[in-house]
């Protein structure tokens, strides 16, 4: 195993503007799996640049003992042009400020293309076809159009170092919140072990959550491939999975030791490290659909004030705590519409009308919650 350190410099957004990735890549003499993390796609997302440099010391001390197998690609920072966007003090990463997208959406759908490409050529044998819809992803993702702008080239970046990997962990975090994992349906509940390793009480389940985000654009082609050809034997190759670690104030070295050892955990499990691979608990975390969660919208401009603590089970009608109308007084209750654990909340205590204040990860699908629009935006 050798470290390797590059630097991606992105089309200049303006002259004199040039911004730069920087790539570690752990890199084994011998073939083997290999694993794509990457840290604060959301720019402002500030816990995971932390647990970026905690899992970079364990992996070079791991590389340099000589116990790391396969490549390993780590990005201590995903994002400079969110990590670079202030508006008066305020630290502004999760959208482009310049055309208004999100950093983590709008990835390309390369099924048509890769289908195309294997149609005819796949195999009786998994490992096979896996091999060959991965160079058939490289290839597709090498046609499309040269990127124009500066978001268009970070994307395609970070997708083209992604897209042929076993394992992909996109560090994020919330704003409030317990530890929880975004997760494609078809990889669980193999990837059960990821949320042992991270312990993670909150495990949210889509095939497909809208947006199209950075972890689907990765792993969802695998069983729409597989689905496409049933007749051949594709399985869901890129474990990828979007990690929220806790809220935007968790900084500290505890929690991000504590993540780290968690992530290295995984990895051994998943033939990365060499040595006998950890023990996981007997009773494994379980998984809830994201059509079961429960995002709670403020009904009129007002001061949060919570009395349910993040982690707690709730049922349906009970009081989480308060919206203070300030011009009259009045403490609008706010109530749970179903039972589940309350793992998430805004962060600033004023709201906005339709605003997303609270969530909470139900047992069963609800009603008014959208396919294909799973997602906060």
């Amino acid at each position: 195993m050798a470290l390797h350190q590059e630097t991606i410099t992105l089309p200049p957004a303006a002259p004199g503007v040039a911004r730069q990735l920087s790539v570690l890549r752990y890199v084994s003499a011998e073939p083997g799996p290999k694993a794509y993390i990457q840290a604060a796609l959301h720019g402002d997302e500030i816990p995971a640049l932390l647990v970026a440099q905690h899992l970079r010391e364990r992996l070079t001390a791991l590389d340099a003992a000589g116990k790391l197998r396969g490549e390993i690609i780590l990005l201590p920072y995903a994002n400079p042009i969110g990590l670079s966007q202030f508006l008066q003090g305020w630290h502004l990463g999760r959208y482009e400020l310049d055309s208004g997208a999100n950093f983590n959406r709008d990835y390309p759908d390369l099924f048509e293309p890769v289908a195309a490409a294997v149609a005819g050529k796949l195999f009786g044998d998994a490992a096979a076809n896996v091999a060959l819809i991965r160079a058939a992803i490289r290839t597709a993702l090498a046609g499309l159009p040269r990127a124009q702008s500066e978001n268009t080239a970070l994307k395609r970046a970070l997708h083209g170092m992604a897209c042929d990997a076993d394992v992909v962990l996109d560090l994020h975090c919330d704003y409030e919140a317990t530890m929880h994992l975004y997760i494609g349906t078809p990889l669980w509940p193999a990837a059960a072990d990821l949320a042992a390793c991270m312990q993670s009480p909150v495990n949210l389940l889509s095939e497909d959550s809208g947006g199209a985000a950075f972890d689907e654009a990765c792993s969802r082609i695998w069983w729409r491939l597989a689905r496409h050809f049933p007749n051949h034997p594709i399985p869901p190759a890129c474990c990828a999975a979007t990690v929220e670690l806790r809220g935007e104030r968790d900084v500290s070295d505890a929690f991000a030791a504590e993540d780290a050892s968690g992530i290295i955990q995984f990895l051994a499990l998943r033939g990365f490290v060499n040595g006998p691979p950890p023990l996981l608990p007997a009773s494994l975390p379980t998984a809830t659909d994201l059509d079961a969660v429960d995002s709670m919208n403020a009904p009129l401009p007002g001061v949060l004030i919570w009395s349910t603590e993040l982690g707690s089970e709730v049922k349906a009608g009970d009081v989480l705590g308060h919206l203070l109308d300030p011009a009259t007084g009045i403490r609008h209750p706010i109530v749970a519409r179903t039972e589940g654990l309350l793992f998430a909340r805004r962060g600033h205590r004023f709201a906005r009308p339709d605003q997303w204040i609270a969530k909470i990860a139900g047992r069963q699908p609800l009603a008014w919650r959208k396919p294909g629009a799973l997602l906060s935006s």
